[in-house]
């Protein structure tokens, strides 16, 4: 007990330097390059807050044995040939085939979290910020989060970019979470920043913005931090314009008690709740990247 309190006070910890590191890098850049103007301590801040800890904690607490069972189901299933071929690439071509892979898990994770109305009803927590800023980010149910990630992690494990049972430190599984992460905050951001032909290599504020619109162009620009695969599957939209207003419909409680409870019980005994979209997306048309 003493062992599993001074674990979650060291995470803890760990999250408030981190948390430190962050601020320090996007509020001065959010009052230089703001895309909207806002107050630096806007509405709903403190809740944000609360949800950066505990969904920064919690998820991994619930993950660690289911995804010590993928990686143990993993090993004895695939061919050896296949786990021994991504082992034996060298570690920055493992960490860029990695990146690739596990942002196509994640694509359909978010994907689904969208177009299945269980799943939506954690997901449209993340969805009702009606201004985005970095902190936005971190406004996640903890059922999304594991879901999220559980659905990304479970591609490196089949094919053996992750081999967290190799009984050597999981660094390529550690560096795609470590640089997703850090991304989810900068796509979030409030800046105005164009990036050119880049929008078409990398995720940029614009192509997530995007993503939360609230009306205009809804269920587009899935991907994390490649924006091919939203491509590959027809729900790419990065017009030259930014959104005009962002949220959703669904409704969603104020307080951070309420946000965390109701998406488990629902709101007046109704499950299933969906948002008003069209689960399958036609593809986009081709539009104008950049300015």
């Amino acid at each position: 007990m003493t062992n599993a309190i001074l674990s979650v006070a060291d995470q803890v910890l760990h999250l408030i330097v981190w948390l430190a590191l962050l601020a320090a890098v996007f509020i001065p850049l959010e009052r230089l390059f703001a895309l909207k103007e806002a107050r630096l301590l806007r509405a709903g801040w403190t809740v944000d807050l609360m949800w950066y800890f505990l969904s920064s904690i919690l998820p991994g607490l619930i993950l660690a044995v289911p995804m010590a069972f993928v990686a143990w189901a993993a090993h004895r299933v695939m061919p050896a040939a296949v786990q021994d071929f991504s082992q034996a690439l060298p570690l920055p071509l493992r960490i860029v085939a990695a990146l690739v892979v596990g942002e196509i898990g994640f694509y359909w994770g978010h994907r689904w979290s969208h177009e299945v109305p269980l799943l939506w009803r954690f997901h449209a927590l993340h969805h009702s910020a009606e201004h985005l800023d970095w902190l936005v980010n971190t406004r996640a149910h903890p059922i999304d989060m594991v879901f999220g990630k559980f659905v990304g992690l479970v591609p490196l494990y089949v094919v053996g970019l992750a081999n967290p049972m190799s009984g050597r430190p999981d660094v390529v599984s550690l560096i795609v979470v470590i640089v997703g992460t850090f991304w989810g905050f900068f796509i979030h951001a409030n800046v105005r920043w164009r990036f050119g032909w880049l929008e078409n290599v990398v995720a940029t504020p614009v192509f997530h913005h995007w993503h939360h619109t609230r009306r205009d162009h809804i269920d587009r620009n899935y991907a994390a931090m490649l924006p091919f695969v939203d491509r590959l599957f027809g729900t790419w939209y990065v017009p030259r314009h930014w959104p005009s207003d962002y949220g959703t419909d669904h409704p969603v409680p104020a307080g951070f008690r309420n946000q965390l409870v109701e998406p488990l019980w629902g709101r007046n005994g109704r499950w299933g709740d969906q948002r008003g979209s069209n689960p399958q997306p036609p593809a986009p048309q081709a539009g104008a990247l950049t300015d």
